[in-house]
């Protein structure tokens, strides 16, 4: 039995190395591979498949009847070997034949073997085929043996690369289409940005991958590490942006990476395998992706992201190919182009040239995002196949808030652009000039205009916009991105920044809405709590009163941030009022206890609810009287009421929040609200629109937690608006039944000149 991995996969390097420096022919050094593999692992059968004409072919075998060598072909996809090479993973079986994707093939003989094992054979991030290993008795391969599986692998890709014997993508992949393509992605971090595009690094392409000194290696990934973390301590040391807030912490735990032992060993151990620094940074690196596609996790997949933003820095310096478009320099406006970045490579680019990013990946806790948004830099993500679909200098016209960015424009689509940007920038202004007045409708209804926040820095946004104050302060952001679970000093810290920013202005803290899909990676779940769907699962409020723990120190954190000021605070995900009363009995105890130790405490508590369960909608009677006051969560709402996921591609935009029924059901629960004398918000993205803020208006709700970015817009609506005449109009809507309340809304508003954005 193998030791190490490293041990194992260096058995069989040094034999691979004889064969791959003998003077034959591609086929009979993949015929000795083969046999030296098999023979190594005491495995009876080892194949190789090939790609060839998008179809994998079997190459050769030990094993396997040889008369099915070049004669078994499998689709991508097809069969655990097509499902290998198409998900770019790792199948370890001890009954291949259970797996619901086995394809039996009768000319290989391959019946009388249980055990699968099998790697991707893989070179610039796709499978060029699958290395395999089976066996007569079920088992499943021992980690050592997989690793020196994927070891050999990935030695065996020069060697097919070099004899051209599999498909592989052109060394120039310049788009052939030259004419004008519209894509779409995730909004990032909202803004318009016009620039040519630049791609943010080319590929390392590794030379040779089998090392002749192993310790001549070592010692260049030693160096390669302390040029690094040079790099990133300089970088992040000099940031253009505060040194407070949450991108710093993001920028921290960054920095963690390159400090990382793990990570460091798997390096050495990879390179004791017989791989050269280059190969061994690539073989952890892949082991890397390979992981991220087994995680559904978004917050573990970030920090997977900033992991392999820091293994390219670092194969980058150690081959001596320094070229990323930051270090050469941008020359004109650009919009940069990448997989991914981690934040450290953003801060490496000119700022005065830097006018937008695209990302294929990304996400809204991405670490790249908030220090993107800190950088005011627009930023859209999940843009599927970006790098193939635009050329290096092409001009890209982006416009995050209508998701859209027009590749290769028409001079007329430029003219237009530059108009809207223009107007963009003039309405503005105008916006910013309604900044210090009050935002009252037509016949003398107050309206107040909130923001949602949950970075230290957006409570700059007061000031900024106007906003009467914080009416969705997002807790769990501090949570999602730090590297451990905030210690209860850091917490007050940040809630204290938070209030004193707000001044005389309220803001409403929402206690941690974690879990779900919003797993934290320092938080342990048990294998029950794994969950089919996680939007509707342990989550939030739930989550807080079963592990009270964390809900305990956030509650002291909040009571003492809060000291002489009035504090506010609301309770997620609340189903039924037992929930809400757990949840206050817990905060008023640590009030108590507080009170006990002398501590100075808020002069007033005040206690609210989201209404985001349409359950809840249900027992309001009783809640309501126990309440200060109620937000209605918009977002989770509408999707809980049509049992539709908002974010399901095929149903993001089938449900409308002007339908009858979203508009009915938010008419009753305000109705109840103001027969009990608790006041009501709405703090989702349907206030932020102007049309859906107007009719939310039309159904008496006065209170309107938006983005900062949605005040001007909505503030200059209401001021357009007598809201009585509204009301009367909506309510005949609702009452006859009309099937299109949106456009008849728009008319109304145009009749009226109420501009809508």
């Amino acid at each position: 039995m193998l030791s190490t991995p490293a041990a194992a996969a260096r058995q069989i390097l040094i034999r691979l190395q004889e064969v791959m420096a003998a003077r034959t022919s591609a086929q009979a050094k993949l015929n000795k591979v083969v046999e030296i593999i098999g023979e190594s692992l005491s495995s009876e059968v080892c194949s190789i498949y090939l790609v060839r004409e998008g179809v994998l072919e079997l190459f050769a075998t030990r094993g396997l009847k040889q008369e099915a060598v070049h004669v078994t072909r499998m689709a991508m996809g097809e069969g655990l070997v097509g499902l290998i090479a198409t998900n770019v993973e790792t199948l370890n079986l001890d009954e291949a034949a259970s797996h619901p994707d086995f394809s039996y093939r009768p000319e290989t003989g391959e019946e009388l073997f249980h055990s699968f094992a099998g790697v991707p054979i893989v070179r610039r991030e796709r499978a060029l085929g699958v290395l395999c290993v089976q066996h007569v008795e079920p088992r499943r391969y021992e980690e050592v043996e997989i690793e020196a599986l994927q070891t050999v692998a990935m030695v065996l890709s020069e060697l097919i690369a070099n004899a051209e014997l599999a498909d592989d993508g052109p060394m120039d992949s310049r788009v052939q289409d030259t004419g004008t393509s519209v894509l779409h992605g995730l909004q990032l971090v909202m803004g318009m940005a016009r620039g040519h595009a630049v791609f943010h690094q080319p590929r390392v392409h590794i030379e040779h991958t089998v090392a002749e000194d192993t310790e001549a290696e070592r010692q260049r990934v030693i160096s390669a590490f302390a040029k690094m973390r040079e790099q990133i301590d300089r970088m992040t040391g000099t940031a253009e942006f505060g040194t407070e807030g949450e991108h710093q912490e993001v920028l921290e735990t960054y920095k963690m990476f390159a400090y990382d032992e793990g990570w460091i060993r798997r390096i050495n151990e990879a390179i004791d395998s017989g791989l050269t620094a280059e190969a061994a940074i690539e073989r952890v690196q892949q082991r890397t992706r390979m992981r991220m596609r087994q995680i559904d996790d978004p917050l573990l997949q970030d920090r997977m992201h900033d992991l392999e933003d820091m293994a390219n820095r670092l194969l980058r310096i150690v081959s001596g190919q320094l070229g990323t478009a930051a270090q050469l320099g941008l020359r004109q406006d650009a919009i940069l182009i990448a997989r991914n970045l981690g934040p450290a490579e953003l801060l490496e680019y000119d700022r005065r040239r830097l006018k937008g990013v695209i990302l294929e990946e990304g996400s809204l806790t991405a670490h790249v995002t908030i220090v993107a948004r800190a950088m005011g830099v627009p930023v859209l993500g999940r843009v599927r196949d970006i790098r193939h679909q635009v050329n290096e200098g092409d001009l890209i016209l982006m416009d995050v808030a209508a998701n859209a960015l027009l590749v290769r424009p028409t001079p007329d689509m430029d003219e237009a652009f530059e108009n809207k940007l223009h107007i963009t920038q003039r309405r503005r202004a105008e916006f910013a000039a309604l900044r210090d007045l009050p935002s009252v409708t037509l016949d003398g209804q107050r309206i107040e205009l909130m923001v949602n926040a949950g970075l230290r820095e957006d409570a700059q946004a007061l000031d900024l916009v106007g906003a009467d104050g914080i009416g969705l302060f997002r807790t769990e952001f501090q949570f999602l991105v730090s590297a451990t679970l905030p210690q209860r000093e850091k917490q007050q810290r940040l809630y204290k920044d938070v209030l004193d920013a707000a001044g005389d202005r309220p803001v409403i803290f929402r206690t941690v809405d974690i879990g779900g899909d919003k797993a934290l990676p320092y938080m342990q779940r048990d294998e029950e709590e794994l969950e089919d769907n996680p939007a509707m699962g342990w989550r939030a409020l739930r989550l807080a009163l079963d592990r009270d723990g964390l809900m305990k120190a956030q509650a002291r954190a909040l009571l003492e941030a809060a000291s002489g000021k009035v504090l506010h605070i609301m309770f997620p995900m609340v189903s039924e009022p037992w929930e809400y009363d757990q949840a206050k009995a817990l905060v008023e105890h640590q009030r108590q206890w507080l009170q006990s130790q002398r501590k100075k405490l808020p002069v007033a508590i005040r206690y609210g609810a989201m209404l985001e369960v349409p359950a809840l909608a249900e027992v309001l009677d009783i809640l309501l009287p126990r309440l200060d006051f109620l937000s209605i969560g918009t977002n989770d709402l509408t999707q809980f009421l049509f049992a539709a996921d908002r974010a399901h591609p095929r149903l993001a935009e089938r449900y409308d929040w002007l339908s009858i029924a979203i508009l009915r059901f938010l008419a009753r629960v305000v109705s109840t609200c103001h027969a009990h004398e608790v006041p009501v918000g709405v703090c989702g993205e349907m206030g932020g629109r102007t049309l859906e803020a107007m009719a939310l208006i039309g159904l008496g709700v006065r209170r309107l937690s938006i983005t900062p970015a949605s005040v001007g817009p909505v503030k200059a609506m209401i001021r357009a608006v007598e809201a009585t005449e509204l009301e009367r109009f909506l309510k005949g809507l609702l009452e006859t039944g009309v099937s299109d309340i949106r456009s008849q809304l728009t008319a109304w508003a145009e009749d009226r000149d109420i501009e809508l954005n």
